[in-house]
């Protein structure tokens, strides 16, 4: 069951990337008279893939399993990203990315000392699913009170949706949270049978319609790094550059770290927090 809502979600992923683009997008001279499809027409992208139309309406369909060497040629004429192309390749397990049922995850213990030596910087530890299992006082004084929000809510995309601070907390709310839907479909690539992700997408997607809008859009990103602008309360607005460290033992671990340069007004305000 798994394996064929993978290849259905790989499907939808190309005829939604598809109409995305243009002839011209692609190299193709725009043809003549009206098109009936918005995008690039199944054969069109068959023919750029030197492969029959039936053999890729029949991945678009989610009928067939995909090589990795057509995966490539796909990716190429979709002129996908790096992160579009790792989720198209993890929907297609190639390599296979499955993992036996987890257990909970726990914060591995050097990243505990850490998050407690880490006085005057926020950080916190990011699980599967974005769920946060870690962080330290300046990241809660920063956010909000994670200790308040029961474990089992106590994920990132949730608290971004339905926490009302949140939402006046980024100064650009928006593009943090559609960054961070991109960021959880990335992880659904990984755990397609995972029911605590599918629950919270259902959940999300019913609360919220903007969840609902970006998650259809199926575009997906990686937790890397980046600049984000606050409106703390507070201390006022902070510009802090975030960073992730991956857990060498656990690469399920990631570390969230915000800094600011020292002099600033954003270094001066964490230090008041």
């Amino acid at each position: 069951m798994a394996d064929d809502a993978r290849r259905n979600e790989l499907g939808t992923f190309l005829m939604n990337r598809r109409g995305q683009l243009t002839p011209e997008d692609v190299g193709l001279a725009h043809p003549a008279g009206p098109r009936r499809v918005t995008g690039l027409r199944r054969e069109e992208v068959a023919r750029l893939a030197s492969i029959s139309t039936d053999c890729y309406t029949r991945i678009e369909q989610g009928r067939i399993s995909v090589s990795a060497p057509v995966l490539t040629t796909l990716s190429d004429v979709l002129r996908l990203g790096d992160d579009q192309r790792r989720y198209l390749f993890s929907l297609a397990g190639k390599p296979s990315t499955r993992v036996a049922r987890q257990t909970r995850q726990k914060v591995q213990p050097q990243l505990h000392r850490l998050l407690d030596d880490l006085g005057t910087i926020p950080a916190m530890v990011v699980g599967r699913r974005m769920d946060i299992l870690g962080w330290n006082r300046l990241a809660a004084a920063m956010m909000v009170d994670f200790a308040q929000i029961p474990a089992k809510e106590r994920n990132y995309v949730r608290i971004l949706f339905t926490h009302p601070f949140m939402r006046s907390l980024y100064a650009d709310w928006e593009t943090v949270a559609k960054t961070a839907v991109a960021q959880l479909r990335m992880e659904a690539a990984k755990y397609p049978d995972d029911p605590r992700l599918s629950g919270l997408v259902g959940e999300l997607s019913v609360q919220d319609p903007q969840f609902a809008t970006w998650w259809a859009a199926r575009s997906v990103a990686s937790l890397t790094t980046g600049t984000k602008t606050l409106n703390h309360p507070r201390v006022g607005q902070l510009t802090l550059d975030w960073d992730t460290l991956v857990e060498a033992n656990d690469a399920e671990q990631q570390l969230i770290i915000w800094t600011a340069e020292p002099g600033t007004p954003t270094h001066q305000a964490l230090r008041m927090l």
